[in-house]
């Protein structure tokens, strides 16, 4: 890649997420016209970022730099009805991770994120699947006792120390 394409896709990228995070609150609104907002947004990105896995192939850290690496992480996580686009992404940063080249944390959040989607039990425990008792549920999870020593192999804190960070004192 050339520097100035590589400037111009790592600044697309970080708008996207920046936008993504502006719309984010309308995701689970009540309102049915901020869902759709909500909808068509995460649907151009994701269209967009398959166009970009078709040219470059999954934007890393050293390619275009950690912020807008991150920021192709976050369309494909927002990517839940294009689950093309999350399946691809996975298939795309596996080999990346195993090269060190991006990080098992978020190849986690990505699994987890589309086995949720595809109806299937996730891995890790990251996708949550409402609130009991003022404290977040996850979605159902392929050998619960195994959860928090898979979470602590990719870097993601126990679920219990989450819990505790997002249930109100």
């Amino acid at each position: 890649m050339i520097q100035d394409d590589v400037s111009a896709l790592a600044a697309e990228l970080i708008r996207m997420a920046d936008a993504d995070h502006q719309a984010a609150r309308h995701a689970n609104s009540e309102d049915p016209a901020e869902q759709l907002a909500w909808r068509r947004l995460t649907a151009r990105h994701g269209d967009r970022l398959n166009e970009i896995m078709d040219e470059y192939g999954w934007p890393t850290a050293d390619r275009v730099g950690e912020e807008a690496a991150r920021a192709a992480w976050l369309v494909a996580q927002h990517a839940d009805r294009q689950l093309d686009v999350q399946r691809r992404a996975l298939h795309l940063l596996e080999p990346e991770v195993a090269a060190g080249r991006a990080t098992a944390r978020e190849l986690a959040f990505l699994r987890d994120r589309t086995l949720v989607n595809e109806g299937r039990e996730q891995v890790y425990g990251t996708q949550i699947a409402g609130v009991r008792d003022g404290a977040p549920v996850p979605w159902p999870c392929e050998e619960p006792g195994r959860m928090d020593e898979r979470r602590a192999e990719v870097g993601i804190e126990p679920f219990t120390a989450y819990v505790a960070r997002h249930t109100p004192a």
